[in-house]
This record gives structure tokens, C-alpha cells and sequence, in this order.
């Protein structure tokens, strides 16, 4: 079965699972490193994850994926928190992000650049909006954009 589609029967498996401990699924992905296989699921509440939450979901999750079975080779089942510097991904990324800064990285190039920062002002009809040097705004279609990332600071 394609990457993808396991992603897909695994989002569908996992979202009722953690919708009901009051989580918020944030991605799942089916990845090869190395000669093993890693289903990652990850997950965040406000006050962040700890471990127990991940055990929870990890413990339902896995009695289902044993009962319908959509992946037939071997494969370790990760479910964590997805860290401080997370790729933004769903709407709700954006809105909770409004104001902070972020890193924006392009598959192509635009004007000879394929990095931007600035201010994120959100997702507005499928693009991003960022305003750079606190005046200029810039927007980019969703699809053209590899991926978003608020800027940690220490």
C-alpha cells in the first residue's frame, strides 16, 4: 500500500483516539530511515504533551492498527509531541501563529530567493501572509510554500 494511503487510514484511526483525551492531532507520517520503517503520530494540547498522553494514544492506537492491520511489513509505532520548532500546518497553526515570526522556505525560487521571514499574518484564501521588516507584506500560494516555521529565539 502507497505511503500516502497509510498516512490517510492512520489520520482516520487516530483522530477519534485523540479527539476524545482533548488533543489535537497534528500530523502523521509513514517514513523509511535506514532498513526500518517509523509510523509517527504526533500530537499537542495547550500546556504541551508529556509522556503519559503519548502512551494513551500510542496503547488505543496500536490495538487498532492490530485489528485492521493496513501496514503488512514490520514498523515502530512513535507517538510524540512535535516539538517547539514544528512545521505550520493546519489552519489552526496559522491561527494560533498570527503575529509571531516565522521562516518560510519555497520548493522554487522567487526573485532569486527561496527564504523568507517576517511576521506571519496568516492564511488568507490559500496563501500565506507575511510581512517583512514590520511594513511590506508578501503572500505565497500554500502549494508553492515547502514549509513554515515559527523562529525560536533565545
Amino acid at each position: 500500500m502507497a505511503k500516502k494511503k497509510i498516512e490517510e487510514i492512520v489520520e482516520k484511526l487516530a483522530l477519534p483516539i485523540v479527539e476524545k483525551n482533548s488533543f489535537e492531532l497534528v500530523d502523521v507520517e509513514f517514513v523509511k530511515e535506514g532498513s526500518n520503517w517509523y509510523l509517527r503520530v504526533y500530537i499537542d494540547k495547550d500546556g504541551g504533551i508529556s509522556i503519559d498522553d503519548c502512551q494513551v494514544v500510542s496503547e488505543e492506537l496500536s490495538d487498532k492498527l492490530d485489528e485492521i492491520d493496513p501496514i503488512k511489513h514490520s514498523y515502530f509505532l512513535e507517538v510524540s509531541s512535535p516539538g517547539l520548532d514544528r512545521p505550520l500546518k493546519t489552519e489552526r497553526d496559522f491561527e494560533r501563529n498570527k503575529g509571531e515570526k516565522v521562516e518560510l522556505k519555497l520548493y522554487k525560487p522567487v526573485e532569486g530567493k527561496k527564504l523568507f521571514e517576517g511576521e506571519l499574518v496568516g492564511l488568507i484564501d490559500n496563501k500565506i501572509v507575511i510581512r517583512q521588516n514590520g511594513m511590506e507584506t508578501v503572500e505565497f500560494d500554500r502549494e508553492a510554500v515547502a514549509s513554515v516555521k515559527k523562529v525560536i529565539e533565545f
